[in-house]
């Protein structure tokens, strides 16, 4: 039976994150204080290059073991630019009435309804005197 590419993923990220974990382990040779620090250091704009060189090695290879465990579950892993697959663009948002370029008059009315003038304003763009 074939597992669904979910799950693969889903076994693929909970070992990443267990050989991770060992990794920083191992990163800090045993010392409590050390591991705590390089957790600390770990926030959401670490790069890549800021982790401890045991981690990197280990996500490196996690990545490898990712990519061959969804080859060999059956899926198919291509690279846009070596395979020469052109990637669709994404679909464009269409413009409602009344919204982006030739959307209309008032929102909600039809497009071939023309515009009304302002009531505040004569018809021909001209300010009413002033008094």
């Amino acid at each position: 039976m074939t597992k669904s590419a979910a799950e693969v993923m889903h076994d693929v990220i909970v070992a990443a994150v267990i050989d991770g974990l060992g990794a920083l382990r191992t990163a800090s040779k045993g010392v409590p204080n050390a591991l705590l620090r390089d957790l600390a250091a770990i926030h959401p704009n670490t790069t890549f290059q800021d982790l401890p060189a045991d981690l990197q090695a280990s996500i490196q290879t996690s990545v490898r073991a990712a990519f061959t465990k969804l080859q060999s579950e059956g899926y198919t892993v291509l690279n846009p630019k070596v395979a020469g697959v052109t990637p669709r663009p994404a679909p464009r948002p269409q413009a409602g009435p009344g919204r982006g370029p030739g959307g209309g008059g008032r929102p909600g009315a039809p497009r071939d309804q023309p515009r009304r003038p302002r009531p505040d304003r004569p018809p021909s763009g001209k300010r009413p005197p002033q008094r």
